[in-house]
């Protein structure tokens, strides 16, 4: 018998019948001997529902009252599978975040779970029980309802596992689970049997939206077994873990995906004295703007000034660009250019770190395509490059054969 935590996302839930068709999966887990603790997000479309009537009142809405609203969405599902579950004649238990109880710090819209206690579910469980538990909330240590913020429910899977050892998490979604690159770019995209932790977490902060980034630390952290599943198709889907299997250490593959991320700009300021500090000058502004940078890349000419050029998200691009006009000004800059028509292409896999040449059989893949790379960032594990946005899916299908990542025939 095997001790299971199951995540359902918006999409698995999103109706009646899919609630239902939930409650016959999860039943038919537990026929197989395994005791099952379910977490589910609200229905899809919810929880954007709620965030509009917070708006309609105040459009500034945040904080506390804000997360006592949208939990709500999740209180409906766990209500509503509960009792499909019960129907079928499954014992089964519904839990908020705040009964569990699933304590997090004071942050509200985006809190980080502290501590679980789950002296509840085990309980529960040892009296037979199924344990349908809110995802995306918790409470602070002043009791206050608290949320995790968008994508938060992976994490309540992921934690709870944690806490109760579970011997695996398993997050249904829309997708069987991982693959080589995204199908509607690459048709021939191959799902992946398993991935380590840090091949999935590059490809998530690189554009890879299956999993949330934050689930997959957690469960690194704590060594929880992860598997993506879909929730409309059998399958084995995609085991998520700490390191290959030791059939597949010896011939690994070089690359395991290639990820893309659309949302890139990128901005340069030309012609500034190469002295100490002069990253900060220019950076400075832009971090007090709240503003993330990616990517940078510096070039010092022989006269001593330097270009520098760097990647921000794309809705970021106007405000980053006048911060950096600014900035010009300040250092008598030549120029100050900037292009959000660009994209970040990425190769990941651990195979990297044993084998040479992967990059530059990248680029001569890319150059044979006539695409010109503007950047190139790499990782023990990741190469990423800059490209213009009208080549991403040549990109994309030119990586995917040259590395042969195709389906396997």
């Amino acid at each position: 018998m095997a001790l299971l935590v199951q995540k359902y996302g918006g999409t698995s839930v999103g109706s009646i019948e899919r609630i239902e068709a939930v409650a016959d999966k999860v039943g038919a887990y537990r026929d197989q001997g395994n005791d099952m603790v379910v977490v589910v997000s609200a229905m899809s479309g919810e929880t954007n529902r709620l965030i509009e009537l917070a708006r309609q009142i105040d459009p500034k809405a945040r904080g506390r009252e804000l997360d006592v609203l949208l939990t709500t969405g999740e209180q409906v599902t766990i209500a509503l599978l509960t009792m499909a579950l019960e129907k079928r004649g499954y014992p089964a238990r519904s839990y908020t975040g705040g009964q569990v109880k699933i304590v997090t710090d004071s942050a509200h819209n985006k809190a980080r779970i502290k501590s679980i206690n789950h002296e509840k579910i085990v309980g529960d469980l040892n009296n037979g029980k199924i344990v349908v538990v809110a995802g995306f909330q918790g409470v602070d240590e002043f009791d206050n309802i608290t949320t995790l913020g968008r994508g938060g429910s992976d994490t309540t899977g992921v934690a709870l596992a944690a806490a109760l050892k579970a011997d695996e998490c398993q997050i249904f979604t829309d997708v069987d689970g991982v693959y080589t690159t995204d199908p509607r770019v690459e048709p021939e995209a191959r799902r992946l049997d398993s991935i380590t932790f840090e091949e999935m977490l590059e490809m998530a902060s690189l554009g890879s939206k299956v999993l949330q980034i934050r689930a997959v630390e957690f469960a690194q952290k704590y060594k929880v077994p992860l598997r993506v599943l879909s929730s409309f198709t059998e399958g084995e889907g995609t085991l998520i873990t700490t390191e290959y299997g030791a059939e597949k250490t010896v011939e690994q593959a070089l690359v395991s995906g290639i990820a893309f991320n659309r949302d890139e700009a990128q901005l340069t300021i030309a012609g500034v004295s190469d002295t100490p500090g002069i990253a900060y000058q220019i950076l400075g502004p832009i971090s007090d703007a709240n503003i993330e940078v990616d990517m940078i890349v510096q070039n010092v000419s022989a006269e001593g000034d330097t270009d520098f050029t760097f990647t921000v998200h794309r809705n970021d691009f106007e405000t980053a660009f006048a911060s950096l006009k600014e900035t010009a000004k300040k250092l008598k800059a030549r120029e100050v250019t900037g292009n959000n028509r660009i994209v970040k292409l990425s190769l990941v896999g651990v195979g990297m770190r044993s084998h040479a040449g992967i990059a530059s059989r990248m680029f001569q893949i890319l150059a044979n395509e006539g695409i010109n790379i503007q950047m190139i960032s790499t990782s023990e594990i990741k190469i990423s490059v800059v490209i213009d946005e009208k080549y991403l899916e040549l990109g994309v299908r030119a990586l995917h054969e040259g590395f042969d990542l195709k389906t396997e025939s």
